[in-house]
């Protein structure tokens, strides 16, 4: 059978376990037309590049799923009638990814870096210190406003 990525976003407003419950539904959905869940990961509410649905938040959630066609085509169709999901992405792939995906290894490190993070003020990466910026010199006069500038072209004609 063919191997799946599948990705939905759940309504903020909801919580957790209603999310988790809906999640559930969706195995349901895919079990009963001879497939299977591999891995189920919640990646939590996360913020959304743009507004879905007047909504700037939502829960994530990653399936990967061995099932045949018709099953990913009725879970798509469940989710399009339920309220609560906003969006899905159902990607076909040539093999599943064993262990935690690349989002949950994202915050993995994130947390191990909290520590190892410069003080305000200090500078990390390849610039290094620019130094003192030294004296700007003279700028130059200060040149007039154009409503300024008007005012004096007439009296210089004269």
């Amino acid at each position: 059978m063919p191997l799946y990525e599948h990705i939905y976003l759940a309504r903020q407003d909801i919580s957790q376990q209603q999310a988790e419950a809906l999640t559930g539904q969706f195995k349901n959905v895919v079990a009963s037309r001879g497939g299977t869940v591999q891995k189920v990961e919640y990646w939590g509410v996360k913020t959304l590049a743009y507004r879905i649905k007047k909504n700037r938040k939502a829960h994530f959630t990653l399936l990967n799923i061995d099932a045949p066609p018709a099953a990913i085509a009725e879970l798509e169709r469940q989710e399009s009638i339920n309220e609560d999901v906003l969006r899905t992405l159902t990607v076909r792939v040539d093999a599943l990814e064993e262990g935690p995906s690349a989002q949950l290894r994202k915050r993995d490190d994130e947390g191990s870096e909290r520590g190892d993070r410069p003080e305000r003020g200090e500078r990390r990466g390849p610039r290094g210190d620019r130094g003192e910026r030294g004296d700007r010199g003279d700028r130059g006069e200060r040149r007039p406003r154009r409503d300024e500038a008007a005012k004096t072209e007439p009296e210089a004609n004269q």
